[in-house]
């Protein structure tokens, strides 16, 4: 899944292509004899045969429709625009930046100078040719991101091969922009790395037998110096195998270098550890539903999850808070505690940047985003500012430089593209780069309702359409519902959510419903947890309740109503269908989790117990049998139409689910289309074409079932 602290780590190096899947999981209890349970055997050629053959099905249907090469070429010309803001991290006053278009497919990572960003078309300076270096060694690598020595000499490169989780750590030059030979290097697994100085990494891998949690994630942490081999590393932290994962994070600025690192649990609590001057470990003495989010000259900057009662001073769940973490280091003891915000029952504390002098936050009051400027100040007293950003939309902080007051955020909504702004920390902002618009917003209008789900809860939803448009029109509603990922208006996304709907859909005549339902993060930690283990019907019957409410509004009926979801939300689309297939006409069920009973067997699945509960528990299992869609899939009743859409190489939630699930309701007689793409992991492709590929499959198939342009 997208996601959290420990969510998004990968799956690992366990599971190799071609491997025999029968040696890896074997059928658990009550899956001895299920007749779909085959299509697991991810690699084996008896279900890429299958596959084969659903595809080829999928693909002439699809792509044979008169909209699909259309749709497609629109939204790839999005996605290849040169007009896109290039967003990126600001580190010692330079700009690094991953660039994918029509020429760069498998894309530049580059960088700039943060006053050469400001100009309209900067002078870039291209560290890693991804295209080129799989020209070179004849693979298809993705880029996952990259992280540079104290001195700016030396990087550690993260490339994925065919776009899975997993990826494989090299160093590099960026000067001299190669690989080193003699650098650093980490085989294929779900492993992060860090310097602590130019010349010593802290690191955490599959080191090999007995050295990975239930979860498949590392537990063992290391360091390791420059010039000596692996071998000789020298283990810092050990996680228990039941744990989640342990991981380091540093931190660096003007203050110095922290290294801390996190125990994770369970889904959503960890404790936090900082390496000390000996090299020994010492316990933040934090709740283990704190977050951490950097460091502000020598202040940790936190939230929680939960309150906590802390002596005589209870700090409310949600807050953003602070302590002199140099402070603890010296003393062994807890400073006090800052606090910086607290958000009210309908605010939330989104995204944080820590730069030199200021802490920048994103703060959402009834799903409306502002930028908040946060500066230590006398007596642990923070001021706290609201920067002069648009109102009415979505804020996010993009990043903050810990060298300098230099700092960028982004403001957007469904109508209006993103603007990039910056400040120099003087408390000022200003527009420095926007995208141009891909549609004439001034047709459509946005407009906010809330419905009432069934324990009487309001659940707020927006609704995008055509402004002259009388009576129900095809319309696609989209959720989510776990994991406290918000959905805050965006005008485009790369990611999980409906792409370029403004473009290729509501220009069309169609209309899009975004529900912001419990599980989301939306009103803070609260509004997730109260779809949690034996709550989690609360995220279906809210995603319910809208539907119902916009066809109450005559808003759509249940011929032009579709249901879209990723991920968790497949998991939300295929278990609200199920329990309510008069109220939808299509649905399109991406990456999907499906069977529950089945989660934690595969890929990462053990490390969201926290979210769903565990099955192995009789009593949790049969509170899941209760929603979980393979199971109560039945023959004689009748299913909305449904399009499967998943990728061979998604090592965290894997291809396993939307296989069985789409095998057993063909059998059963439903209308089911499935396709899956060879890579791109747990992502929409790792190419824009393949991006392109799988919405205009998932837009094109919307317009067949839900009658657009008929």
């Amino acid at each position: 899944m997208k996601y959290g602290k420990w969510v998004l780590a990968a799956l690992g190096a366990g599971l190799c292509a071609g491997a025999a899947f029968a040696q890896l999981v074997p059928p658990p209890p009550g899956y001895e004899h299920d007749p779909y349970y085959w299509l697991s055997d991810i690699h084996g050629a008896k279900a890429l045969a299958w596959v084969k053959e659903q595809d080829a099905v999928s693909d002439a249907k699809l792509q044979g429709d008169p909209l699909y090469a259309p749709i497609r070429q629109q939204i790839l010309e999005m996605l290849d625009t040169k007009d896109r803001i290039p967003t990126g991290n600001v580190d010692h006053g330079e700009v690094y930046n991953f660039w994918q278009d029509k020429e760069h497919v498998r894309g530049l990572w580059r960088k700039t100078t943060v006053a050469d960003y400001r100009n309209a078309d900067p002078h870039w300076d291209v560290l890693l040719d991804v295209d080129q270096y799989d020209k070179d060694t004849h693979k298809n690598w993705v880029f996952h991101g990259a992280r540079c020595a104290p001195g700016m000499k030396r990087c550690l490169v993260d490339l994925s091969p065919g776009g899975g989780d997993a990826g494989e750590i090299f160093e590099y030059d960026p000067k001299a922009h190669s690989f080193m030979s003699d650098g650093f290097h980490l085989a294929v697994a779900k492993s992060n790395a860090q310097y602590i100085d130019d010349d010593t990494i802290i690191f955490d891998t599959d080191f090999g037998p007995g050295t990975m949690t239930k979860s498949s994630y590392p537990r063992i942490v290391k360091i390791w110096h420059r010039g000596t081999p692996l071998s000789d590393a020298k283990q810092v932290f050990e996680a228990g195998e039941d744990d989640i994962r342990a991981g380091a994070r540093v931190f660096r600025g003007p203050y110095g270098t922290v290294v801390t690192i996190e125990r994770g649990l369970t889904t959503f609590t960890s404790e936090y550890f900082v390496l000390m001057p000996d090299g020994t470990t010492e316990k933040l003495p934090l709740p283990v539903g704190a977050v951490l989010h950097g460091i502000t000259r020598g202040q940790m900057i936190f939230t929680l999850r939960d309150d906590w009662k802390d002596g005589e001073h209870i700090y409310k769940q949600g807050s953003l808070l602070a302590f002199d973490v140099l402070s603890f280091i010296k003393t062994k003891t807890m400073p006090p505690i800052s606090v910086l915000y607290v958000p009210d029952e309908h605010g939330t504390v989104e995204s944080v940047a820590s730069g030199q002098d200021a802490v920048y936050a994103a703060i959402f009051e009834n799903i409306t985003g502002s930028i908040h400027a946060f500066r230590p100040g006398d007596n642990g007293h923070w001021s706290d500012a609201k920067l002069a950003l648009p109102e009415g939309g979505t804020t996010a902080t993009v990043s903050a430089d810990d060298w300098s007051g230099e700092a960028y955020f982004t403001y957007e909504s469904f109508l209006v593209p993103p603007t990039l702004y910056e400040t120099t920390g003087d408390g000022n902002v200003a527009a420095i780069k926007s995208q141009k618009p891909l549609f004439d917003a001034s047709t459509m209008t946005v407009q906010q309702f809330w419905a009432t789900s069934k324990d009487g809860t309001k659940i707020p939803y927006f609704i995008i359409r055509p402004k002259d448009a009388k009576g129900p029109l095809p319309t696609i509603q989209y959720g989510y519902g776990g994991f406290q990922l918000s959905n805050f208006p965006w005008y485009w996304d790369d990611g999980h959510k409906p792409l370029d709907a403004g473009q290729v859909w509501i220009a069309r005549g169609g209309a899009v419903v975004v529900a912001n339902i419990r599980g989301g993060g939306e009103f803070g930690p609260r509004w997730h947890e109260q779809t949690l283990k034996y709550h989690h019907q609360k995220a279906f019957d809210d995603f319910a309740a809208v539907a119902k409410d916009v066809i109450a509004k005559g808003f759509a009926t249940p011929k032009t109503l579709g249901i879209v979801g990723a991920s968790n939300g497949g998991l939300l689309v295929t278990a609200t269908m199920t329990e309510h297939p008069e109220l939808f006409a299509a649905v399109v069920c991406q990456r999907p989790l499906v069977d529950m009973l089945l989660y934690t067997k595969f890929g990462a699945g053990a490390s969201w117990i926290g979210e769903y509960g565990d099955p192995a528990d009789p009593k949790m299992r049969a509170y899941i049998a209760k929603y979980s869609a393979y199971q109560n899939v039945k023959a004689d009743v009748k299913m909305p139409s449904i399009l499967f859409i998943t990728e061979t190489s998604d090592d965290r939630v894997t291809p396993v689910f939307a296989r069985m699930m789409a095998a057993k309701m063909e059998a059963q007689g439903h209308d089911v289309l499935f396709n899956e793409a060879p890579e791109g992991g747990h992502g929409p492709g790792s190419t824009n074409a393949e991006q392109a590929n799988m919405w205009a499959l998932s837009y094109t198939y919307f317009a067949e079932k839900l009658g657009l342009g008929k």
